[in-house]
């Protein structure tokens, strides 16, 4: 019942967790004739281009761009994704309006590279952002362009942070996705149990992506056929060896998966796709190749508190036009109540998605911000986009 609580209430901030029972007994039934497709789907089919940006010797960030005009919104993400769980968004929004996306991979994910990875405070990574910005228009004769930040979860609590130190002197606006102060705290005492729930290896990224599909992690498929590589790493040869003969992993049945309200779960037909898994996954020999997470999430318990605490009402305090995005209307804490009730901020609730509603609604959270946009004449429609919200 507590469990029930906690993930109907104000969410997790931090990835959305896997269900109660993985690691559990339930098997998978196998079957021919209904295999999804779970291969990855390039960065380059969603993106215009991706490069490495340099800030000194200790620090290369990874970025992935998208468009090519109008102001540019940069996509910060959450803790253990990284600028891939933007792809499809990325690629949707450029469509609606004019606007440039940059999405990074944040310090110690993805592609970035840093000396100092363990250093995942607010303080560090807000400088961070500052440090990102600066580099990119260092050499440019005009001053950096408008800039909106978009974060989500971690990333909206970072984007906060850069925002209310005046770390993007060029920043228009601020679009905080499915983070709230209140909830991401309660979440925090039961977060390394969630974590422990995690599957500790996978034996391809194909199987990570079922996995994180199944789970209901992620509810959008592509969207996942994009992102989770830049969620897992290859095992070293020592780690493989110390793991020892590759185990079947569990995965949960459609009455396991986590629920939200209206959400989607994993048909039953589904689960009896995996002809043939069962023999590879028990074979007994030592894999020579497996992926495990880019980033320990356990290990950056202790900022955790920093990133959330006191958050509220420094987003309050943002001098620019802000929208905070929830999947659930329970998430909003009484501080925020009581600024949206004043007309703070603008707030809209987007059904039938997780914690990564950004992947699970790339679509609909495309259109919504898009309308922000427009709403405060930061830049033009395309295609003949209407907004989808009301103006006033």
């Amino acid at each position: 019942m507590e469990r029930k609580l906690l993930m109907k209430s104000l969410g997790s901030s931090l990835p959305p967790m896997p269900p109660p029972n993985v690691g559990g007994k339930k098997k998978w039934k196998g079957g021919p004739g209904h295999r999804k497709d779970y291969s990855l789907l390039p960065w380059s089919d969603y993106y215009t281009s991706e490069r490495d940006l340099r800030i000194d010797d200790d620090n290369i960030f990874h970025l992935y761009e998208g468009g090519s005009e109008g102001p540019v919104v940069f996509l910060i993400h959450g803790g253990g994704f990284s600028g891939l769980t933007w792809s499809v968004l990325s690629a949707t929004l450029t469509k609606l309006v004019k606007c440039r996306t940059i999405a990074i991979d944040a310090r110690g994910h993805g592609k970035t590279r840093n000396s100092d990875e363990g250093d995942l405070s607010a303080d560090r990574l807000a400088q961070d952002i500052r440090d990102i910005v600066t580099e990119l228009w260092k050499d440019r004769d005009a001053v950096p362009p408008p800039i909106v930040l978009v974060g989500h979860s971690m990333g909206g609590a970072i984007s906060i942070h850069s925002a209310v130190r005046n770390l993007v002197p060029s920043m228009v606006g601020m679009v905080i996705i499915d983070v709230v102060e209140g909830s991401a705290l309660d979440a925090l005492h039961s977060m390394q149990n969630f974590l422990k729930g995690r599957p500790k290896r996978f034996e391809s990224i194909e199987n990570a992506i079922e996995w994180v599909t199944r789970s209901g992690q992620i509810k959008n498929i592509e969207s996942a056929r994009v992102s989770m590589a830049g969620q897992l790493r290859k095992m070293s040869e020592e780690e493989l060896a110390a793991s020892g003969p590759s185990q079947r992993l569990p995965t949960p049945g459609a009455s396991d998966a986590i629920s939200e309200e209206d959400g989607e779960e994993a048909s039953s037909s589904d689960m009896n796709d995996t002809t043939g898994r069962e023999e590879a996954h028990c074979s007994g020999a030592v894999q020579q190749e497996a992926y495990t997470w880019r980033t320990d999430l356990s290990r950056t318990e202790p900022h955790w508190k920093g990133w959330f605490e006191g958050m509220s009402n420094l987003f309050l305090s943002v001098p620019v036009p802000k929208m905070l995005l929830l999947a659930g209307v329970d998430r909003l804490d009484k501080d925020l109540a009581i600024g949206q009730m004043q007309g703070k901020f603008q707030m809209q609730v987007i059904g039938k998605c997780g914690h990564t509603m950004h992947e699970d609604q790339p679509q609909k959270v495309a259109e919504v911000i898009a309308t922000f946009l427009l709403r405060h004449k930061m830049t033009e429609a395309l295609s003949g986009f209407e907004r989808v919200f009301p103006s006033c």
